[in-house]
């Protein structure tokens, strides 16, 4: 009789135990998603333009920078001689072109006003001779003087007049000044050296290597006196903000989310705290199940990539860690 007490007893026991587990177990909520994933974020690597030697290195890892904040420079000796260069060249050429643009000074246009009259007189004088030679070779029929004096006298006589023509030619150039044409060459010479000059202080100003914005040094890959290139990156950095989880859901639940729901973020390291976050993006492309997701039953089914931005003022989370997603979501 007591073996059947006791009988009883273990199987009431059993039975309230069972009950126990079965109304204490957690219950599925149908408005919340568990999902699983990484957090990601954006990396820049930075680069100088220029083949230069590195001459200092200013961050180290792991240090938050400022946008436009100087991280590395290049020497630039050799660039700021070449910038003395063009500079010298483009003050030259600004001389030039104020020499044309002035016009003919009134000193030269006096000289060529003295050439022209002397010319005139040399040309007055030839004439003169040529018929004075001309007059005696008239009246003595020739036995006076030669043929030869003769053409001698016309060729003197010519080469006079066209002395004077000259300047004449002359005299009328200095007159007009120079031609536009002139000008706008000189000008043109003149944008062309200004042009190399605002090149050199633009690759002046890339020697020096800035964040584009606000980040934090994930890795320093170059160190002073290493050759840059710009196939050679000099630091990677890791973009703070945004930040996000990137998970996977299945596409039976895939209408219970949708982009802007509400989420919370919880990782291993902090327990028992949760960041707020939202729905960012949801692929509309499925694909398959990535490695990283353990999940059993996941493992060869259709998925589709979402992310969860997360609101991370204390910095907490880094690249590659795992977290838990829960969004708030509807059948």
């Amino acid at each position: 009789m007591n073996k059947k007490l006791v009988g009883i007893a273990i199987l009431a026991a059993a039975a309230i135990a069972a009950g126990a587990w079965y109304w204490s177990r957690p219950q599925p909520n149908d408005k919340e998603l568990v999902l699983y994933g990484n957090v990601d974020l954006r990396q820049v690597a930075l680069a100088f333009p220029a083949s230069e030697r590195v001459a200092r290195v200013l961050v180290e890892e792991g240090q938050t920078v400022q946008a436009g904040q100087v991280l590395a420079e290049l020497d630039t000796r050799g660039l700021r001689l070449r910038l003395a260069e063009a500079e010298a060249q483009a003050g030259a050429q600004q001389q030039v072109l104020a020499r044309l643009k002035a016009g003919t000074r009134p000193e030269e246009l006096a000289q060529s006003r003295a050439r022209t009259v002397a010319a005139q007189a040399e040309a007055d004088l030839a004439r003169q001779q040529l018929e004075r030679v001309l007059g005696v070779q008239q009246d003595s029929n020739g036995r006076a003087i030669s043929q030869q004096d003769v053409d001698a006298a016309r060729a003197r006589a010519k080469s006079a007049q066209a002395a004077l023509e000259q300047a004449r030619q002359g005299q009328e150039l200095a007159q007009h000044g120079p031609r536009r044409e002139d000008i706008a060459q000189a000008q043109a010479q003149l944008d062309a050296a200004n042009a190399a000059i605002a090149l050199l202080q633009y690759q002046l100003g890339e020697a020096s290597l800035k964040a584009p914005l606000n980040a934090v040094v994930r890795a320093r890959l170059m160190e002073p006196g290493d050759m840059a290139s710009p196939q050679r990156p000099v630091y990677t950095l890791a973009i703070a903000d945004p930040k996000w989880v990137r998970t996977y859901v299945r596409e039976a639940d895939l209408g219970r989310i949708k982009p802007g729901a509400a989420a919370t973020i919880s990782i291993d390291s902090q327990p028992g705290k949760a960041l707020a976050g939202k729905v960012g993006y949801i692929s509309s492309v499925a694909e398959f199940t990535p490695k990283t997701v353990q999940t059993e039953e996941l493992r060869t089914a259709l998925v589709y990539e979402v992310r969860v931005l997360a609101e991370d003022k204390a910095d907490v989370l880094r690249m590659g860690m795992p977290a838990t997603v829960r969004i708030a979501a509807g059948r």
